[in-house]
C-alpha cells in the first residue's frame, strides 16, 4: 500500500499541530501551578517557599494597610483580630503590586489571599488579591439586631393600609 504525498503532507501537519497544543498544555500547567498555604505552612517549606508559586491566605492585621495607586502593602494575620488567638498568631508582610485595585472588600479584619512569591527579605511579594468581607460571616455582638433585621414597621390594618385613624376623626369615634 502507497501512501500519497498528499496524505503525508497532511500526517506530518497533523502530527506538527498536535505535538505543539501538547507542549504548550504541558507548559501552561507548570507555569501556572501554585501551592496553597497557611502562613504557618510557609516557615516549614524551606528553600521550596523561594522558588515556587504560593498562595497565602490570613486576616488583614487592622492598621496595616498603606495603599499606593494599584500597590498596597499590609500584614496577615493566621486569625481575625477579634479572635483570643490573634496575638499570638504569625504574621505575614504583603506587598501586592498588581495592574489592578485591590477589591472593594480589601478592608481590616477581612480575609484575603494573596498569590505570588516568598522573598528571601521575608515578605511575600504578592501579583495577585482576592479578598472577603469578614463582617459579613462575624458572630453578631451581644445587644445588637440581627443581620438583615430593619427597625419594627408600624401596625397595618387588614387590608395593609396603615392603621391610623383619618384626620377628620378621633381615635374615639
Amino acid at each position: 500500500m502507497k501512501i500519497s504525498g498528499n496524505t503525508l503532507r497532511i500526517g506530518i501537519a497533523a502530527a506538527i499541530i498536535v505535538g505543539t497544543i501538547g507542549w504548550l498544555a504541558f507548559s501552561g500547567y507548570g507555569a501556572n501551578k501554585s501551592y496553597y498555604v497557611t502562613i504557618a505552612e510557609l516557615g516549614g517549606l524551606g528553600d521550596k517557599a523561594y522558588h515556587s508559586q504560593l498562595r497565602v491566605e490570613g486576616f488583614v492585621q487592622p492598621g496595616s494597610i498603606e495603599q499606593s495607586g494599584t500597590h498596597v502593602s499590609f500584614v496577615l494575620n493566621e486569625f481575625e483580630s477579634h479572635s483570643p488567638k490573634a496575638p499570638s498568631g504569625r504574621v505575614l508582610k504583603v506587598i501586592y503590586k498588581g495592574s489592578e485595585p485591590p477589591p472593594d472588600t480589601f478592608k481590616d479584619d477581612s480575609q484575603a489571599l494573596a498569590q505570588g512569591s516568598y522573598g528571601r527579605d521575608g515578605v511575600f511579594h504578592a501579583t495577585v488579591l482576592q479578598a472577603k468581607c469578614a463582617s459579613k460571616y462575624a458572630p453578631a455582638q451581644p445587644g445588637s439586631a440581627p443581620a438583615g433585621s430593619a427597625a419594627p414597621k408600624p401596625a397595618t390594618a387588614q387590608g395593609g393600609t396603615p392603621a391610623v385613624p383619618p384626620a377628620n376623626q378621633t381615635a374615639s369615634n
